[in-house]
């Protein structure tokens, strides 16, 4: 593999089967091409404790990107290397305007140098405790005995989980506000919606191009099958978009590669590998 290309791949939906795992073969072809110095990570909208889980099996002597863009940080340490978040007047905002929309979000936020998902369990709704039953032991979670006690501590991911028609409205609001960058989307493989809210700083590229600073590389080729996927398309030398991706991600794409079900990223690096072998002789 070419020393000075960054990898980066979406998880869910692409790096992941339907089963919210990599496959076997996956993890064999794309471990022993980082253990031969390929430079490969994975940009989710997960936490690393969430992406930790369904990544189990391949190599955790990467940095990950995670929560959408918000943060780079070492999967083995959990250490941080880059971050971005709501100033406290962007907090404040984003705190009235779902207040007076009448939505309940899962808070991401820092409190006493401790990472928290905070969230009133007195709306959960299908969506939430279906999120909340796959995070069971997460000692992240936590709830709270009134609404106004969301919204606390350093926050930086605002999750609404609900029916589309409930969330459209401040979707629509929301996304043509400057310091704001908003994601609205079906769940993957469930019926509910997604509205998540970061700060405007907090994208897949920015973080991307922040790695392929820190490891000095100069090309950047990327894999993905959904929307929020489109800025790293953007920013990337090549972009790859799975069979199973979305058709709007697809116009971006420099190609489209075998389904997430099929192990589109690992053949395809694989193939990349034996033809650059094959380039250089050996």
């Amino acid at each position: 593999m070419e020393e000075d290309i960054l990898y980066v791949s979406d998880l869910d939906g692409t790096l992941l089967n339907s089963r919210e795992q990599i496959s076997p073969y996956s993890l064999q072809i794309i471990n022993g091409l980082i253990e031969n110095g390929m430079k490969f990570t994975y940009a989710t909208a997960r936490s690393l404790s969430s992406a930790s889980k369904v990544a189990k099996g391949l190599s955790v002597h990467i940095p990950v990107i995670i929560y959408n863009g918000a943060f780079i940080v070492e999967a083995d340490t959990g250490k941080i290397l880059y971050s971005t978040g709501f100033s406290k007047e962007e907090q404040q905002f984003a705190a009235n305007l779902l207040k007076a929309s009448g939505l309940f979000p899962l808070v991401y936020t820092y409190r006493d140098n401790q990472e928290k998902v905070l969230w009133y369990p007195s709306h959960e709704n299908d969506g939430i405790r279906n999120y909340l039953s796959a995070r069971k032991g997460d000692k992240r979670m936590e709830s709270v005995k009134d609404e106004d006690s969301i919204y606390q501590g350093d926050m930086f991911y605002f999750t609404c989980i609900g029916e589309k028609e409930e969330l459209q409205a401040t979707y629509e609001q929301m996304k043509e506000d400057p310091r704001f960058r908003v994601t609205f989307q079906k769940e993957l493989y469930r019926s509910e919606y997604w509205l998540e809210i970061m700060p405007a700083r907090a994208s897949k590229a920015v973080a991307i191009n922040e790695l392929k600073k820190i490891w000095k590389c100069s090309k950047i080729i990327s894999f993905g099958d959904a929307v929020n996927d489109i800025p790293m398309f953007q920013i990337s030398d090549q972009a790859y978009a799975v069979e199973n991706a979305v058709d709007e991600l697809k116009k971006y794409a420099t190609d489209v590669i075998l389904s997430n079900e099929q192990d589109g990223v690992a053949k395809w690096l694989q193939q990349r590998s034996c033809l650059a072998e094959h380039k250089d002789g050996t």
